[in-house]
């Protein structure tokens, strides 16, 4: 099982639209490219979506290849996989990390999030999620408003939905 991105870290962002990806997620990066070698370049897939996606999502390439075989398994021509195609291929890039542990982002992509000396990264699990510190703020804003109000020790897993046969053990 591939790993997965945890925690969040605020960089700067160079003159020439580099930012350091933290050391943590850049181990991921580099576990999950099934072509790196130590000294290498691990590579991955920014993903920049629609006009109104206001964050870029950084995705391995085995996470990348994972969601390419199930859009695979999809039926051609429909909805769904046109619009599946469109987010994960259209509007992505190629991307590698560079042996200074920096990820050159296009101008067009920083223009797009409005990206200028500050980055924010946030793990989300298979990927991480890259924001202006000011937008992260107030999705942060809004994703605290949407966690339901728990009794004193109560447990937030309980969102989780019931175990599968196979993983109760």
């Amino acid at each position: 099982m591939a790993r997965r991105f945890r925690g969040s870290e605020e960089v700067k962002v160079d003159a020439k639209g580099r930012v350091s990806i933290p050391a943590k997620f850049r181990r991921v990066f580099e576990q999950c490219d099934p072509d790196w070698q130590a000294g290498g370049r691990p590579q991955l897939v920014i993903v920049y979506g629609s006009s109104k996606q206001t964050h870029l999502q950084l995705y391995t390439i085995e996470a990348i290849e994972d969601i390419d075989r199930q859009i695979d398994r999809m039926p051609r021509g429909s909805p769904e996989r046109g619009v599946l195609e469109a987010t994960m291929n259209g509007f992505a890039e190629e991307a590698e990390i560079d042996n200074d542990g920096r990820l050159l982002l296009p101008l067009k992509l920083r223009e797009k999030i409005g990206l200028a000396d500050r980055a924010f990264f946030i793990a989300s699990g298979e990927y991480l999620k890259l924001w202006t510190p000011e937008i992260y703020a107030e999705e942060a804003e809004a994703l605290e408003a949407r966690i339901p109000d728990f009794e004193p020790g109560a447990d937030p897993l309980s969102l989780l939905p019931p175990p599968l046969a196979r993983d109760e053990g």
